[in-house]
């Protein structure tokens, strides 16, 4: 693939309540002005991206995350504190990882608890944030996403969180990690075509001023891993 410059999940759905509708969820942002295409040939399974002449002036600065001493922006409110999960917790999170639509009733006999302690423990996890939504686990090529990437990107210092909300809004992203090694975000895209992941890769990460360099990845074949049984 042609060289690209970096960015990072699209997140999941809200976390709903039991037995009632989920919120609806907030569309993405406006997705940041495209830069014009780069003439590029076909992409290859590990072709280093070519970052734009704006962007090689800015690899004298080191790529990292943000300094963990700055506080987290207003809109990260903070997180509850961890509670320990017993075994009865696991077994609700097992079932609900390979049923999301199960009742709580069906919950409930399967834990051997009553409805109404299997009602409180599902909310209680999901105001603990270890519960984060429900989703459906969908065959990306059958529903008109034949082609997948992981795209490494490296990054301007302290801009990990610019990064990240503006790969949130690009169109197959579905997961972003800060990650550790010789890139600092890995980036999990599905599209509709190979010439639809270069226009992704050319027109839209690389216009992300943070971004200093790409790498992409092609999939030939993936396997989502369900719960351990």
């Amino acid at each position: 693939m042609p060289d690209e410059r970096m960015a990072e999940p699209a997140g999941t759905t809200e976390p709903t309540r039991p037995e009632a509708p989920p919120p609806d969820a907030s569309p993405p942002g406006a997705p940041p002005p495209g830069a014009a295409p780069h003439a590029a040939p076909p992409p290859s399974a590990t072709a280093p991206d070519t970052p734009p002449p704006a962007t090689r002036a800015a690899r004298a600065a080191p790529a990292a995350w943000d300094d963990p001493s700055r506080p987290a922006p207003a809109d990260e409110p903070p997180r509850p504190p961890v509670r320990p999960l017993d075994a009865v917790d696991r077994e609700i999170l097992h079932i609900l990882r390979s049923d999301g639509r199960a009742s709580i009733r069906a919950v409930a006999e399967q834990v051997h608890v009553s409805r109404a302690n299997a009602y409180a423990r599902i909310n209680r996890l999901i105001d603990d944030g270890v519960i984060r939504g429900f989703s459906a686990r969908v065959d990306h090529e059958r529903a008109g996403q034949g082609a997948s990437a992981y795209i490494t990107l490296k990054i301007v210092q302290n801009s990990w969180r610019t990064v990240r909300a503006q790969l949130q809004a690009l169109p197959g992203a579905v997961h972003i990690a800060l990650v550790s090694g010789d890139f600092d975000v890995l980036l999990l895209v599905h599209t509709e075509d190979n010439r639809a992941l270069r226009e992704l890769v050319l027109t839209r990460i690389q216009a992300i001023p943070e971004v200093l360099s790409t790498r992409t990845l092609l999939v030939f074949e993936e396997t989502d891993l369900g719960p351990e049984p």
